[in-house]
């Protein structure tokens, strides 16, 4: 039973379908966020690029600087072996194609769930099968061979978003940023991402504070 499911996620027709269901949740959640302004699965300033869209109608920067990406890191998976799941899916995928949706008039895939899950699902679905097309067209001895298996690159960047996570939380309301300090001084003592520690501590604290 191991070996089938091994052999099947490392199957190159299985690729398309695993990143179609991670382009389906990151739609959806730009659609949560453009609802209901939570939910985006992005960094802050990739999505201040689309809230500058939402506000002003202006979607320029977030479709070009997004979408730009989103080409660079679908080119260079085959080559490289590696999908980069923030610079292509989260920032291409979540903030590029619903900047060009929306800047083009058509709201209805970012605007509902069900469609977004469904747009979302089809362009991840898409991308995978032309990341395994582009594999199988190099010539011998030019790929990595390791795009069957979707990695995240990661960003270097995300550990020093603690203080303005801590400070974005005490803008909130002083709960949130108390748990926010809290929590990042607990995973800093334990040698973990601040930014992580600073996220649970403000959602837990500040949950608690709207309760009672």
């Amino acid at each position: 039973m191991e070996n089938k499911k091994s052999n099947f996620l490392l199957a190159d027709m299985s690729f398309p379908i695993l990143v179609g269901m991670a382009c389906a949740a990151i739609f959806a959640g730009t659609h949560m966020y453009v609802v209901h302004k939570v939910g985006a699965f992005n960094e802050i300033f990739v999505v201040k690029m689309l809230d500058q869209g939402l506000n002003g109608g202006d979607y320029a920067a977030a479709a070009g600087f997004a979408a730009g990406f989103l080409i660079a890191r679908v080119l260079e998976g085959p080559l490289v072996g590696l999908l980069d799941i923030g610079g292509s899916l989260m920032t291409g995928v979540g903030v590029g194609i619903p900047a060009l949706f929306l800047a083009s008039g058509i709201e209805s895939p970012v605007k509902s769930f069900p469609l977004a899950l469904i747009v979302g699902g089809a362009i991840g679905i898409t991308i995978g099968f032309i990341i395994i097309a582009i594999r199988k067209a190099m010539p011998d001895g030019m790929s990595a061979g390791g795009t069957g298996i979707m990695m995240g690159a990661g960003n270097a960047t995300g550990r020093f978003l603690g203080p303005l996570i801590i400070l974005s939380a005490i803008q909130y309301n002083i709960p949130a940023g108390v748990g926010s300090f809290l929590g990042a001084a607990l995973f800093y003592k334990f040698d973990r991402h601040i930014a992580g520690g600073a996220i649970i501590g403000a959602m837990l604290i500040g949950g608690l504070a709207l309760l009672f």
